[in-house]
C-alpha cells in the first residue's frame, strides 16, 4: 500500500502524577491553572486534529474536563508515555480512523504550538515511520549535560527534515560542526505506534536508555526536523523549572 501524508491526525498527551523529580507535577498550578491544562490549550491551538489526554490518574481527567478538555483514563503503571498513548488510542478510535498519532509531552506549558505542526509536516515523506523534532544546542553546559539527549542527523538543508541515525546521551557526533538536541515530541504513523509498543526493548536502547533506539534498531525510519529551542519554553522537571515557568507565564 502506498502512504501518504496523514489526513487524520489526533494529539494525545500522556501525563501521570508520579513523577519522581516533581511528584503531581501535571496539576501543579501556573498562574491559577493545573499545568496539564495549558498543555492541552496549546496542543489544541496547532489546530492538527482533535486533543485528548491519556492520563493514569483521575485528578487530571477531572482538571482537563473541568476546563472543558478531553481526557481517557490509562491503566496507572505504563512504563513509558508511547505505552500509555498506545492504550489511549485503542481506547478512543479502536477501527483506526485516525492515521497518525502526535504524542505532546505533558510538561510543556509553554509549547508553541507551531511546533506541533512542524513534528505532524514530518510524516509528510512516505518513507517515514516516527516524525520529531531537535534543537540546536547553543552552549558547553549543556552539550556535557546527559540529561540533554542528542540526536544525530546530517541535516544538509537546515529547513528540511533529515534521518536520524543514532540518539544518545553522549556528545555525538565527533568532529566539528553543530550539535543537536533531542526535543521528544512525536508524530507517529498509526501502523508505526502499534509496531513500536510491539517491539523488544533493543541492545541500545538498554544501554542508553532511550526508547527511540529501540525504532532505529527495528529498521524503522525516524526523520527529524530543526525548530528555534525557544518554541518548546520550559520543559519543567524540578521545582526550578516549574518556578520558571510560573514566572514566564506571569510576564505573557
Amino acid at each position: 500500500m502506498t502512504r501518504t501524508a496523514p489526513a487524520n491526525p489526533i494529539v494525545l498527551i500522556p501525563a501521570r502524577l508520579a513523577a519522581t523529580r516533581l511528584p503531581g507535577k501535571p496539576l501543579a498550578d501556573i498562574a491559577g491553572t493545573p499545568m496539564i491544562v495549558h498543555v492541552w490549550r496549546r496542543a489544541v491551538a496547532a489546530e492538527v486534529g482533535p486533543v485528548v489526554v491519556a492520563c493514569g490518574d483521575r485528578a487530571i481527567a477531572d482538571a482537563v474536563e473541568s476546563a472543558g478538555g478531553r481526557a481517557v483514563l490509562t491503566a496507572p503503571d505504563h512504563a513509558t508515555g508511547s505505552d500509555r498513548i498506545h492504550e489511549a488510542i485503542g481506547r478512543i478510535d479502536p477501527s483506526g480512523r485516525h492515521d497518525a498519532v502526535i504524542n505532546v509531552q505533558g510538561d510543556l506549558p509553554l509549547l508553541d504550538p507551531a511546533a506541533v505542526r512542524v513534528a505532524v509536516a514530518g510524516l509528510a515523506d512516505p518513507e517515514t515511520d516516527i516524525a520529531t523534532l531537535a534543537a540546536i544546542i547553543g552552549d558547553e553546559t549543556a552539550l556535557a549535560d546527559t540529561s540533554v539527549n542528542k540526536v544525530v542527523a546530517g541535516f544538509a538543508d537546515p529547513a528540511r527534515p533529515a534521518r536520524a541515525l543514532y540518539f544518545s546521551k553522549a556528545i555525538v557526533p565527533w568532529g566539528p560542526g553543530p550539535y543537536y538536541e533531542h526535543i521528544g515530541l512525536y508524530a507517529y504513523r498509526r501502523d508505526a505506534i502499534e509496531r513500536f509498543v510491539g517491539l523488544p526493548r533493543g541492545v541500545l536502547e538498554q544501554r542508553e536508555h532511550l526508547e527511540q533506539l529501540r525504532a532505529l534498531e527495528a529498521g524503522m525510519r525516524i526523520s527529524v526536523s530543526l525548530i528555534d529551542a525557544a518554541r518548546l519554553g520550559v520543559q519543567v522537571d524540578t521545582p526550578a523549572d516549574l518556578a520558571r515557568a510560573r514566572h514566564l507565564v506571569e510576564r505573557l
